[in-house]
């Protein structure tokens, strides 16, 4: 009996049920077709890529189609109208529009802190060389706006020494106005500080440094997911989860993963990609944080817009509580802290 015992406590062991069984379907189950919107394309959305790429999403019941939609506003508007089912972009882009009283909350916030960098063209070394120059950004009192302003506050700059130009487009198409002497730098981030240096061009900055609230990729879905589907919901923060694992412990997959969605292959960029979004800025979690959400709010307040809804009114941190509650991450993580 004593030679049995060991035998019967492993067999129970691994016939006992695991946490991750809330959130997976039951045998049987058709997958769900759900679309997933984006506001840019970019390393930052690894976790998705590599959700996709590796049948994560699927494993939880989940057909996920990922469909780019250039800017916030038009993409929460898509997900406000149902036309998607959720929206993996940067919060701090979409904070101001649904603060204005738009249907959509977050959910789950896996990068919460600055990627972005300010790069520039050869003559530009430091801050104060920007006197003169020209600034691109997307659009007017955008994400960009915002961050540009922000640098040149750090420099002890004024817009009536740095000329800040819209140019739209995105990132890359920025980084070309950069190139053709357009416009004289531009905030991206990772892999695209990487392939500036290779051109010649420098890093002035790094956002990070400016120890400045901020939320990054997020999972956002409408008021109608989280009355009528909230199962839905939670199995797409699980799925997030999982990513968040998976990408950290295969960074040749992940990078991978951000290779195939940028069309890139240089092996230092998608390094540079790696370190920050499965390492530098991850909250493993996924706890969308309180004070940076009504701090954000607050900003687009000064900032001349009319705000509706309070902080605690667009987002629901129920979902990812639930994953700890349930001890899903406890087991997905292992012996390690998954609170780093």
């Amino acid at each position: 009996m004593q030679r049995k015992l060991p035998a019967i406590l492993l067999a129970l062991l691994f016939s006992a049920p695991s946490f991750a069984s809330h959130y997976l379907p039951k045998p049987g189950d058709k997958p769900v077709n759900i679309r997933i919107g984006t506001c840019a394309i970019t390393g930052g959305f690894v976790h998705l890529y590599a959700g996709q790429d590796y049948g994560i999403f699927e494993k939880y019941g989940l057909k996920t189609e990922s469909i780019f939609i250039r800017g916030s506003g038009p993409a929460l508007a898509a997900l406000a109208s149902d036309e998607l089912q959720f929206i993996f972009c940067a919060a701090d882009g979409t904070i101001p529009g649904m603060a204005t009283g738009i249907d959509v909350k977050l959910v789950a916030s896996p990068l919460v802190k600055l990627p972005y960098v300010l790069i520039a063209r050869k003559e530009i070394r430091r801050g104060e060389d920007l006197k003169g120059k020209a600034i691109g950004i997307a659009r007017a009192g955008d994400l960009s706006d915002k961050l540009t302003r922000a640098v040149i506050k750090k420099f002890g700059l004024t817009p009536d020494q740095v000329s800040i130009r819209p140019i739209g487009g995105s990132q890359g198409e920025r980084y070309q106005a950069m190139a053709a002497n357009i416009v004289q730098a531009v905030t991206v981030t990772p892999p695209l500080d990487s392939r500036a240096k290779n051109a010649g061009f420098n890093v002035v900055y790094r956002l990070i440094d400016l120890d400045m609230p901020f939320i990054y990729s997020s999972l956002h879905t409408s008021h109608k997911m989280l009355r009528d589907r909230p199962e839905l919901v939670q199995r797409a923060v699980a799925a997030f989860a999982e990513a968040v694992h998976f990408v950290e412990k295969n960074p040749d997959k992940a990078k991978a993963s951000i290779a195939k969605a940028m069309n890139m292959k240089d092996e230092e960029a998608l390094q540079s990609s790696y370190n920050v979004y499965a390492k530098e800025i991850v909250d493993r979690t996924m706890i969308v944080p309180a004070k940076s959400v009504a701090e954000s709010i607050e900003s687009a307040r000064e900032g001349g817009t009319t705000i509706r809804r309070k902080a605690e009114e667009i987002f629901d941190n129920s979902f990812v509580n639930n994953l700890e509650k349930s001890g899903f991450l406890k087991e997905l993580w292992g012996s390690e802290n998954y609170r780093r």
